[in-house]
């Protein structure tokens, strides 16, 4: 393969006339070009340049190569310039996959925002359960992940795979008005309920086994808001995460708070190798926002007595 630093010196040398001068232009000594062109001739098995008089006069192999190295080193430089401008602009193609909830109450307003701030961004959005998340940004098929981490069914993040916090989500028991459970409480109290879970395979009924061994749903339903018309109808409790709640609960449901607090990580994940692009670091402050705004306004939701 032929070096690019001695097709420079063989075009600057054709462009120039002289070593001295193609030296100059290079930002180099004259001994540095000469020792690119002799090492090029070896390269090649060519003789590229003879000696006229003082100056220095292309062979025809010589000329034949310098075409081709006009040729060459436009096209690297346009590359360098697209890359470099590739670096400073958010453009491409942006493809997220996030958990239900994220998809919900984090990715219209961050989705929003990237497109209206950065036009030459396309973005797309798949909803999937965090295992699903990571398979497919790890096999390359999307560009981010938002994830939901339970600390007792915490993710294993395969190598080359980069992930910062967003924040922590606090789950709250949820019971139909009027229940035997009400303030504060903790899981062991609520064990022999009749629970209403996410469905099989999730990380959140995955939480739910984990963190209280043995108890059996009988409601498996992967949306929240269909579980809180469950609970409203009397049919059992339910642990759901103040993100995933609607502004103002429906009738005939309560908040019952669990001590100690259960609480997920929202994590945002990425491949290493695409870390630099523009994309992914807008993408982080754009989903960064978007958790604050949300996470504010899950605080402060109206809740029935």
């Amino acid at each position: 393969m032929i070096d690019l630093g001695r097709l420079r010196a063989l075009h600057a040398v054709a462009s120039y006339g002289t070593v001295l001068a193609a030296g100059e232009a290079l930002h180099c000594t004259p001994s540095a070009v000469s020792q690119q062109l002799a090492k090029l001739e070896r390269e090649t098995g060519a003789t590229l340049i003879e000696k006229d008089g003082r100056r220095l006069r292309l062979t025809e192999a010589g000329r034949v190569l310098a075409a081709h190295a006009e040729r060459v080193l436009s096209t690297v430089d346009e590359a360098e310039a697209a890359l470099a401008a590739h670096r400073d602009t958010v453009m491409g193609r942006l493809t997220v996959a996030a958990f239900a909830t994220a998809c919900r109450a984090l990715l219209p307003y961050a989705l929003h925002r990237l497109e209206s701030e950065h036009p030459q961004l396309a973005t797309g959005l798949v909803e999937v359960n965090p295992h699903e998340g990571l398979d497919m940004l790890h096999r390359g098929h999307v560009d981010m992940a938002v994830l939901d981490d339970w600390p007792e069914a915490a993710l294993h993040y395969p190598a080359g795979i980069a992930h910062v916090k967003l924040g922590w989500d606090v789950a709250d028991l949820i019971v139909p008005s009027g229940h035997r459970l009400s303030g504060t409480t903790t899981l062991a109290k609520a064990s022999k309920e009749r629970w209403i879970s996410a469905k099989a395979g999730d990380i959140c009924h995955e939480w739910l086994l984990r963190v209280l061994p043995g108890v059996q749903p009988d409601f498996h339903v992967g949306e929240f808001e269909t579980q809180l018309t469950l609970i409203a109808a009397g049919l059992g409790v339910a642990m759901i995460p103040r993100l995933a709640r609607p502004a103002e609960l429906p009738s005939g449901v309560r908040v019952v708070r669990v001590t100690p607090e259960p609480k997920r990580q929202v994590v945002l994940a990425w491949r290493d190798a695409s870390a630099a692009r523009p994309a992914i670091r807008a993408a982080e402050k754009a989903l960064s926002e978007s958790f604050q705004r949300a996470s504010s306004a899950s605080r402060t939701v109206k809740a029935p007595a």
